[in-house]
């Protein structure tokens, strides 16, 4: 069972920076590729930030950004503690959402995009960046 928990979403002025972190209390957390998402007031959830199973370029693992973000955000995970991280640099006021993290089983190196392929989703943080 996955049981995901986010942290590190607060209140930042614009040109700021937030880590967020997602823990995973189960024991599988190397078999599952990971994505972040976020949902502003009256929007659809939308893609933010997506990495494979292992995170390792090394090894044909990959990362994939929303065109909105690249360049500002990066995503990343550290399978010995179980968690994925967003680091979020140069925020802006259209950032401001809840953000969630996803897990999804995954067999490869494929990241996803798509929230209806994952299976697992956190409770979600509330970032709010100030202009």
């Amino acid at each position: 069972q996955v049981q995901l928990v986010e942290s590190g979403g607060g209140t930042v002025q614009a040109g700021g920076s937030l880590r967020l972190s997602c823990a995973d209390s189960g024991r599988t957390f190397n078999n599952y590729a990971m994505g972040w998402f976020r949902q502003a007031p009256g929007k659809e959830r939308e893609f933010v930030a997506a990495i494979s199973r292992r995170g390792d370029s090394r090894r044909g693992d990959s990362t994939y950004y929303a065109s909105s973000v690249t360049g500002r955000f990066t995503i990343s995970r550290d399978n010995a503690k179980n968690t994925v991280y967003l680091q979020m640099n140069t925020l802006k006021p259209e950032d401001t959402a809840v953000y969630y993290c996803a897990a999804k089983l995954s067999g490869g190196g494929a990241y996803y995009i798509d929230f209806n392929e994952y299976h697992y989703w956190g409770q979600g943080t509330q970032v709010t960046v100030s202009s």
